[in-house]
C-alpha cells in the first residue's frame, strides 16, 4: 500500500498548486498582526489632567492658566499634578483667591486632554490614572481570546476540517474586527476583542496544518515559514498604518476591513487531503488530489488512486491520545513549554514598544522589519541544524538578552532598543521553529489537537505578558527579568526533544520515535 508521501511526489512536492495554496495562507497573516499589537498605538500616552471646569461657574471670567493654578496640586517637578485635582467647595471666586484650596482628591468629574488630539482609546475611554490598568486588561483579554482559539479550533480542526475552520475564523475576524470600530464602551471592546483574537488564533493553527500536510519532507520548512514572512510584513505595516491614521475607530477600520477580501477562500480554498485520508473520505482526496496533480502538470497513475487507503483503520483521535504513548508523552510535555517561554519573550518586547525611549512608530518598523529576516533565516539554519539544536539555541538567545536589558541604565534608550530589536529577532526565531517543529512532531489525527495546546500554552503567557509589564512600578528589571529567565530555563528541555528534520510526517499515533538525526544529503526530496 502506497503512503501519502508516494502521492505528494507523484503531483509535486512544491508545485504551481502549493504555492498557490501558500499565497492563499498568507494574505490573512498579513492582517493579523494589526490585530496582535495595533491597540498599542491607540492609547499613546497625552499629558492630560483632572476636569475643574466646576469653579468656571464662580469665576466665567478665568484664563485656562488661572483656573489650573486654583483647582490642580503641582508635584515635586512643579508640573501639575495628573490625576488628582483639589476638592470643590461652595466658596465666592474671591474667597478661593484669598485662603486657597488645601484638600486634594482623585479626578471625579473626567480628564481633559489637548484639543488638537485625535480621538484615541486613551482619551475615549479615559484609559489613564486609576483607569490606565484597563488597557493592560484588554490586552490579556485578547490574549484570553487568542487562548480560547487554541482550545476550541485547535480540536475542531482535527474533526470536522482544517478548512472549515479556517472560513470560519476568517468571518468571524472580518465582523467582529469591523465591529470593534463602533462600539460604545471599553468594556463592549474588549469583548469583541476577545472574539478577534480566538479567531486569529484559529487562523494560525489552521495554516500549520494546511501549509505542512500538502508539501513533501524537504518542503516543509519553506512552506510554512513563507507565510510567517507576511506576518513579518503585516508587522511593518502596522507601523506605517498607525503613523498615517491617528483616529483609532477609523484606524480599526483600516486594519479590520480587507478580510472581507478574502470571502473569495469558499470557492477556493482546498481541505487538506492528508487529513481526508485519515477520516476515511477517500473519494474527496482523489478529487483534491487528481485537482493538485493538474494544477502541477502532473498525472496520477490509476493504480497508485487505487492504493489511496488509510494506514489500517485509523480513528479519530482525542485529547487523551496526546499522553497514551510514552514519546508522544514526552512531546506533549515538552512542547506546550517551548510554546509558552516563546510567546513570552515575544509579547513581553512587542508590547513593550513604548518603553524603549524611542519614536514608537519607527520602533515597531524596525521590529517588524527585523521578523522578516528572522523567519527567513529559520528556513536555512532549520535545514543546515536542525529542529532541535535550532529550538534551543534560539531560546536561549532571547532569554539572555532579555536578562542583559535588566541592567543597561535608562538613559541609553538607543543602546536599549538596538538589544530589544536583536531579542526580537532571536525570538521571533524561536516561534517560527516551534510552528515547524510542533508540526512535525504530532501525527495527523492529532495534529491540530497538539499544535492547539501549544498555542493554548503560548495564550497563557500572552495573557501574563501584559500583566507583567506594569511590575516595572516596583522597579524596572523585574518584567525583563522574568521574561529573560523563563526561556532560559525551557532552552534546557529542548535537548529531550527527537529531530524531526527529513522525517515523513506521521498520520497516527505510535510509539517509533524519530531518528536522531538526518543528514541533509539522505533526506527524501
Amino acid at each position: 500500500m502506497a503512503e501519502f508521501g508516494d502521492f505528494l511526489r507523484a503531483l509535486g512536492e512544491f508545485g504551481l498548486y502549493q504555492k498557490l495554496l501558500i499565497l492563499l495562507l498568507s494574505l490573512p497573516l498579513l492582517l493579523n498582526p494589526f490585530q496582535m499589537v495595533g491597540q498599542v498605538f491607540m492609547v499613546v500616552e497625552v499629558p492630560h489632567h483632572c476636569d475643574t471646569s466646576w469653579i468656571l461657574a464662580v469665576g466665567p471670567n478665568l484664563t485656562q492658566e488661572e483656573q489650573l493654578n486654583l483647582t490642580l496640586p503641582r508635584g515635586p517637578d512643579g508640573h501639575f499634578e495628573q490625576c488628582s485635582m483639589f476638592s470643590p467647595v461652595d466658596w465666592d471666586l474671591d474667597s478661593i483667591l484669598a485662603y486657597g484650596l488645601n484638600h486634594t482628591e482623585k479626578c471625579s468629574s473626567g480628564w481633559v486632554y489637548p484639543s488638537e488630539q485625535p480621538p484615541s482609546l486613551l482619551t475615549e475611554f479615559d484609559l489613564v490614572c486609576d483607569r490606565a490598568v484597563l488597557n493592560d486588561v484588554s490586552q490579556s483579554i485578547y490574549m484570553a481570546g487568542l487562548l480560547i482559539g487554541a482550545m476550541v479550533f485547535g480540536m475542531l480542526s482535527d474533526r470536522i476540517g482544517r478548512r472549515p475552520v479556517f472560513l470560519i475564523c476568517i468571518l468571524l475576524q472580518g465582523v467582529f474586527g469591523l465591529g470593534t470600530a463602533f462600539v460604545p464602551h471599553f468594556y463592549v471592546f474588549m469583548a469583541f476583542r476577545c472574539v478577534v483574537g480566538a479567531a486569529v488564533s484559529g487562523i494560525m493553527i489552521a495554516v500549520v496544518s494546511l501549509a505542512t500536510e500538502w508539501v513533501g519532507v524537504s518542503h516543509r520548512t519553506k512552506a510554512l515559514l513563507i507565510t510567517h514572512t507576511a506576518f513579518a510584513i503585516g508587522q511593518m505595516s502596522v507601523a506605517g498604518l498607525s503613523y498615517g491614521i491617528r483616529h483609532w475607530r477609523l484606524l480599526e477600520i483600516a486594519g479590520s476591513a480587507p478580510m472581507f477580501a478574502l470571502f473569495f477562500y469558499i470557492w477556493v480554498l482546498p481541505e487538506s487531503a492528508r487529513w481526508l485520508v485519515t477520516k476515511g473520505r477517500i473519494e474527496e482526496a482523489k478529487k483534491v488530489l487528481q485537482r493538485a496533480a493538474a494544477t502541477n502538470k502532473r498525472s496520477l497513475p490509476p493504480e497508485l488512486l487505487e492504493q489511496l487507503k488509510p494506514e489500517k483503520e485509523i480513528k479519530s483521535g482525542s485529547f487523551l491520545d496526546l499522553f497514551r504513548t510514552k514519546n508522544l508523552l514526552k512531546v506533549t510535555l515538552i512542547m506546550p513549554c517551548v510554546w509558552f517561554a516563546d510567546s513570552i519573550v515575544y509579547y513581553g518586547l512587542s508590547l513593550s514598544v513604548t518603553d524603549f525611549g524611542l519614536d514608537i512608530y519607527l520602533t515597531q518598523l524596525a521590529f517588524g522589519a527585523v521578523e522578516l529576516p528572522a523567519r527567513i533565516s529559520c528556513i536555512f539554519l532549520l535545514e543546515w541544524f536542525g529542529r532541535k539544536k535550532v529550538q534551543g539555541t534560539l531560546l536561549l538567545l532571547a532569554g539572555l538578552i532579555c536578562l542583559i536589558l535588566t541592567g543597561i541604565p535608562e538613559d541609553q534608550p538607543v543602546v536599549i532598543t538596538v538589544l530589544a530589536i536583536i531579542g526580537k529577532f532571536t525570538a521571533t526565531a524561536a516561534f517560527s521553529t516551534s510552528y515547524v517543529y510542533a508540526a512535525e512532531l504530532f501525527p495527523t489525527i492529532l495534529r491540530q489537537t497538539g499544535v492547539g495546546l501549544c498555542s493554548t500554552m503560548a495564550r497563557v503567557a500572552g495573557i501574563l505578558a501584559p500583566l507583567i509589564i506594569p511590575l516595572a512600578q516596583y522597579h524596572r528589571a523585574i518584567p525583563k527579568a522574568i521574561f529573560g529567565s523563563i526561556p532560559v530555563l525551557v532552552a534546557l528541555l529542548c535537548i529531550l526533544l527527537p529531530e524531526t528534520r527529513g522525517v515523513d510526517l506521521a498520520d497516527a499515533t505510535g510509539n517509533k520515535e524519530p531518528p536522531d538525526e538526518i543528514p541533509v544529503s539522505q533526506q527524501k526530496t
